[in-house]
C-alpha cells in the first residue's frame, strides 16, 4: 500500500516550522530529508523517524518499527507514539 499525497501533505505541514526539510518520492513512498540527510520514511501511511541520537534523546520510549513487514526493525513509527501519549 503506498502513502497517499493527502497523508504526505499531512507531515509537511507538521514538519513546516523547519528549515531545510525537502523530501523525494521512492518506489511510490517518501523519504523526508533534513538539510539534504535522510532523517525520515513516509511509507504505507506511517511516518518512520531514523533514530540518531539527537531522536533517541527526545524519543526515549519510542519502540523501533520496520520499513517493510519481516524488515529489520531500524525506524521509530512517530505517529504511533504521539497518539499513544494522548
Amino acid at each position: 500500500m503506498s502513502t497517499s499525497k493527502e497523508y504526505l501533505s499531512f507531515i509537511l505541514e507538521q514538519l513546516s516550522s523547519l528549515d531545510g526539510i525537502s523530501y523525494r518520492m521512492m518506489m511510490g513512498e517518501y523519504l523526508i530529508y533534513y538539510h539534504g540527510k535522510v532523517a525520515a520514511y513516509v511509507c504505507d501511511g506511517r511516518f518512520l523517524v531514523r533514530p540518531v541520537p539527537s531522536a533517541i534523546k527526545m524519543l526515549p520510549e519510542a519502540e523501533y518499527d520496520a520499513i517493510s513487514e519481516g524488515g529489520r526493525k531500524n525506524y521509530f513509527e512517530l505517529m504511533t507514539l504521539i497518539i499513544e501519549s494522548f
